[in-house]
């Protein structure tokens, strides 16, 4: 039943949180994406000649026709139309100030053949491709340097035709990393919505060196035994916002990175400001994941409403020594899990480097990382919480956690320093020292409602609201 509240019991609460450091800002805002962005030019596809049988190469009608479009940039912008068909196509690179827009029935299909995805450099923050040294395939769709990308529809589909690069990674005949199936670099102002992406050789949506980045109500569908078909990856990205969206594919369903070893270091630019929200998926990897390749630093990562199901891990830290780097300020709020191996994991030792030339002393800085609100049934494990020796993850922050698991040793932790209140099953020693009254200033972003057994005389009243 809803209270009435007193002057006296304002100011108490004021006097309570007021001063804590999270209180500001526990929340970032999504910087909604203008879909109603009304282009003054249009084209479709076919008046460049694109024929859509799902047999026809069309990659010169989308060059053309963006060509075209690129005279109306300064104009207020262009939209190319992709109607009902299957559009078979090789790599293209998108323009500023552009709308590509997929009908209900349109499929872009990705070429089969390798050679219509051209090669280009390495990202300065890897060094070399992810994959092989060396160079690394284009994406599907592409562009650099934009500002004003919209890539929506009603829920079209793109479609990359992936297991054939699957097959030649497990076969080890690829010369060059595989492909994503959308990647913009050092672009502001994209926005990805109401699509559905389909079979990407590897990665989905890749984002980076990209700010002010929208992606929501997008299908990603791969299956869970494709390698390394992650959903979205936001990649030395800020102000980035992901939300309602549902992906099942054969890697990390979100895995925000910023660099690798020496190279991300060298790069320094972070992924920050990242909001995800209302996600719903399955991979046999993790739901969210941070890093392996978190060198240039990520913070200020928030996500709420998850619900992740038939799947390896819920939440996961990735990193190694050589990494260097930071991973601070993360906040992961009501999230529920079924069928999950290990709801949350920290890999200090994840290993896999660039070359010999990283250094084994650039150890990474993991702190204040918030997770409460998490409810699991038939989760083996409750946390595999790894640190490294030297290099303890500091101020880990567990609250109101329920996971029914099968495991008898339900928690493993090492080199990790935090606190909790209200975790079951029982949490490791590392972290048993609890939250109230002592440690929430220790702890990223609570939120307003959590008080502990032993607080609740002081605080009670944020329970009811």
């Amino acid at each position: 039943m809803r209270r009435s509240f007193t002057l006296v019991d304002v100011l108490l609460l004021l006097a309570i949180f007021g001063d804590a450091p999270w209180a500001i800002k526990c929340s970032l805002l999504c910087e909604q994406g203008n879909l109603a962005v009304i282009r003054p030019h249009s084209v479709t596809i076919t008046e460049f000649g694109a024929v859509g049988d799902g047999v026809t190469l069309n990659t010169k009608a989308f060059q053309n026709a963006i060509f075209y479009l690129n005279s109306f940039a300064d104009k207020g912008g262009a939209k190319l139309f992709v109607p009902t068909g299957r559009w078979l196509t090789g790599s293209f690179d998108l323009i500023s100030h552009l709308t590509l827009w997929l009908d209900k029935d349109a499929v872009i299909l990705g070429s089969t053949n390798s050679d219509d995805w051209p090669v280009i450099d390495p990202l300065p923050s890897y060094g070399r491709g992810r994959e092989l040294p060396g160079r690394r395939h284009k994406s599907l769709i592409y562009g650099r340097n934009l500002t004003d990308v919209i890539i929506t529809g009603d829920n079209g589909t793109i479609d990359g035709q992936g297991s054939i690069w699957w097959d030649w990674f497990r076969n080890q005949t690829l010369n060059y990393t595989r492909p994503h199936l959308v990647e913009l670099m050092n672009s502001t102002g994209v926005v990805i919505s109401n699509l559905t992406f389909i079979n990407s050789p590897f990665w989905t949506i890749h984002p980076v060196y990209c700010s002010q980045v929208v992606v929501q109500n997008v299908t990603i569908l791969a299956p869970l035994d494709s390698p390394n078909t992650d959903g979205i990856d936001p990649d030395s990205s800020d102000d980035v916002c992901v939300e309602d969206c549902y992906i099942s594919t054969g890697d990390d369903i979100i895995a925000i990175k910023s660099g690798w070893d020496e190279y991300g270091i060298s790069y320094g630019r972070p992924s920050k400001n990242i909001t995800i929200r209302r996600l719903v998926g399955q991979t046999t990897s993790a739901g969210i994941a941070i890093g392996s390749e978190m060198s240039g630093g990520v913070s200020e990562v928030h996500a709420e409403n998850l619900r992740f199901y038939n799947s390896t891990t819920g939440i996961r830290i990735k990193t190694s020594p050589g990494r260097g780097g930071y991973v601070r300020n993360i906040y992961i709020s009501n999230m529920s899990l079924t069928d999950v191996k290990t709801a949350i994991s920290f890999t200090g030792r994840y290993g896999e480097h660039p070359d010999e030339y990283y250094d084994p002393t650039a150890l990474p800085l993991i702190e204040r990382i918030t997770i409460e609100d998490v409810a699991g049934q038939n989760v083996k494990y409750a946390g595999l919480l790894e640190g490294i020796e030297g290099d303890t993850f500091l101020d880990i922050c567990l609250l109101n956690i329920n996971l029914s698991v099968t495991s008898k040793s339900p928690w493993n932790c090492s080199y990790i320093q935090g606190y909790s209140d209200t975790v079951s099953p029982e949490i490791c020693e590392p972290l048993r020292e609890r939250i109230f009254p002592d440690h929430y200033s220790d702890c990223y972003c609570l939120s307003h409602h959590l008080q502990s057994s032993s607080n609740q005389n002081r605080g009670g009243a944020w329970l009811s609201w």
